[in-house]
């Protein structure tokens, strides 16, 4: 088992939550009505780490290769469907995570290039942990 930098999550009350992962600090919260809207809201968080790992693996690999990537935009939204309506789903019942991941590559860029690198998108760590089996064991202490 490989261990990862811990995060501290707390709250004194209400929705806001304060995010702590070494040096950084940073906040989670759910808009009005609910929360105070003073950060962003937990599937915010998730679409970020997934755009940001999806861009900085491009970035990585694109340098690598020598390929004239100069700009990526990565714009990703959430929704809830029907697993009845999802034709490659293997859940077939009640409502599905659904995240739509749409990837805007600027610079001197081949057809050939542009598809490996969709192809090394769906490889970023986040990507393959969300598209994987996650184990997580939760404990009060």
């Amino acid at each position: 088992m490989t261990a990862g930098n811990s995060i501290v999550v707390s709250s004194e009350s209400g929705l806001a939550q304060n995010i702590v992962s070494g040096n950084q600090h940073w906040r989670a919260d759910e808009p009005a009505p609910f929360g105070t809207d003073t950060g962003p809201s937990p599937y915010d968080l998730l679409l970020g780490a997934l755009g940001a790992c999806t861009s900085m693996t491009l970035r990585l690999y694109a340098q690598r290769q020598g390929m004239d990537l100069q700009r990526i935009t990565v714009t990703l939204r959430h929704s809830k469907i029907h697993a009845e309506d999802c034709i490659h789903c293997e859940t077939k019942e009640g409502l599905l995570d659904h995240i739509d991941r749409e990837i805007e590559l600027g610079g001197n860029l081949d057809e050939s290039q542009k598809l490996r690198l969709l192809d090394i998108a769906n490889r970023c760590p986040v990507h393959r942990a969300l598209t994987s089996e996650i184990n997580i064991q939760t404990s009060i202490i």
